[in-house]
């Protein structure tokens, strides 16, 4: 059975549905391909259901410094995750949208324009491809030989692992990391590198590992020549012993089984598919959107994928994937927010520029709050005074953080948000002190 469509949106991540809406407002008649979970990682896997379980941990962190012997039912606190992704219903609003085909099954490129869908084809002169990335599986000895959780399976668990052990100190594996120690897990992270969070700078790694440390949560960094093997009563990696394996070793996209060979799609060695500023792919009528683009890797960078391919198509507004300002938050307590530059970036860049430091212990909300763990930090450029990037290592840094990137965005200079006043007792009112006490990047 063979159908033409004016676009075809294969995988339904954050900025597939948007990108319907919008075709499908606009007119269009469009198909969209859904071959596992409406939503994708986000609303499934992701950001909901493991923030969730971050407010369910860092309530339980709470409430132990008042009751020591306190038990945690992670039924309960898996029904809670559950009930708040029960909440999207993606499928249904996007099964309503006019215009709209919703297709449930794995699609595949067979020509440039044509994808195939079981015993279905489909023809379109735009194809916007969103198809998210999967959890990467190291080639570790032993490690098919035992059974291993990823951040998607780790989900269904409705019981507290004895002993946890983790492969990987980047984002995902420090989250899940804090978040089973509080529930009541002993944890022990493995990293090959010499650090956690081996992308953010050393002090910020340093702070890390301390407050892991605070927590009773093991740590083994320059773990070369991993193997995995089974014991009585569970498995062993590099020379410890633990009931339960969560591999956290980065992600790839799921690019490998849509046959983008047979549309002539470039990718990388990663496999992620090259885009240019405007999403576009090299092949002309096929747009990539989100992680499997390689140029993100977040929730809100996906949904700017989607944002820049509206504006240049049906707006004429010209939108750039450059235009955006690298912003995240790595979501343990407390949390990290980071933008722009790091400051060993900037150390490379050879500009000269200046630095804010203070610790949160100097913060008044953090002190009140009884939570001082963290710093805060800001570099400016020495010459026209634009803010080159922070990091918030603190009670509300992943909010907070967003006050510096408005004022990047704005291409402010940095002595207007010293001369801002800000709400007390805040986190964010000692930006402008911090600012007001810059010193020569050294």
């Amino acid at each position: 059975m063979n159908s033409t469509h004016d676009a075809i949106i294969i995988g339904t991540g954050q900025a597939g549905p948007s990108l319907a809406a919008r075709l499908s407002g606009a007119g269009m008649k469009i198909a969209v391909i859904e071959r596992k979970l409406f939503g994708g990682t986000c609303v499934n896997t992701g950001c909901t259901p493991t923030k969730t379980l971050v407010a369910s941990a860092y309530a339980i962190h709470l409430a132990r410094q008042f009751c020591n012997d306190l038990q945690v039912d992670m039924k309960k606190l898996k029904a809670r995750k559950d009930a708040v992704v029960a909440r999207s219903a993606i499928e249904k609003w996007m099964t309503g949208l006019p215009n709209c085909e919703v297709i449930k099954g794995h699609a595949r490129f067979t020509a440039p324009h044509t994808v195939a869908v079981g015993d279905q084809t489909l023809i379109s002169p735009k194809i916007f491809v969103n198809v998210g990335a999967r959890a990467r599986i190291p080639a570790i000895p032993g490690l098919d030989q035992v059974p291993y959780l990823t951040n998607s399976s780790i989900l269904d668990l409705d019981f507290v692992p004895p002993h946890l052990i983790i492969l990987g100190g980047s984002a995902v594996g420090v989250e899940f990391a804090q978040m089973y120690r509080r529930f009541g897990s002993e944890v022990t992270v493995i990293e090959e590198a010499s650090r956690l969070l081996q992308h953010e700078d050393e002090d910020v790694s340093a702070a890390v590992l301390d407050i892991f440390a605070k927590e009773g949560i093991n740590v083994v960094l320059n773990a070369h020549n991993l193997a995995v093997k089974r014991v009585d009563g569970g498995l062993c990696v590099h020379n410890i012993t633990g009931s339960h394996l969560l591999v956290a070793t980065g992600r790839v996209p799921n690019t490998d089984d849509l046959g983008l060979d047979k549309a002539g799609i470039a990718t990388d060695e990663h496999g992620h598919i090259h885009v240019d500023e405007d999403c576009a792919t090299n092949a002309r009528g096929v747009w990539a959107l989100g992680d499997c683009n390689g140029r993100g890797g977040f929730t809100h960078t996906s949904y700017n994928d989607y944002e820049i391919v509206a504006a240049n198509l049906l707006d004429q507004d010209s939108r750039r994937i450059s235009d955006r300002i690298n912003a995240y938050a790595v979501y343990i307590d407390p949390p990290l927010g980071r933008v722009g530059m790091t400051e060993a970036e900037v150390r490379k860049s050879k500009r000269p520029a200046l630095i804010g430091r203070r610790p949160m212990s100097k913060v008044s909300r953090a002190v009140e709050k009884g939570e001082t763990l963290g710093f805060m930090k800001i570099l400016v450029d020495q010459e026209t005074k634009l803010i080159l990037g922070a990091a918030i290592l603190g009670t509300g840094g992943d909010e907070a953080i967003h006050c510096i990137l408005d004022m990047m965005y704005a291409g402010a200079q940095s002595s207007l948000m010293q001369r801002a006043v800000h709400i007390h007792p805040t986190v964010s009112e000692l930006i402008p002190t911090m600012l007001g006490e810059l010193k020569p990047l050294t």
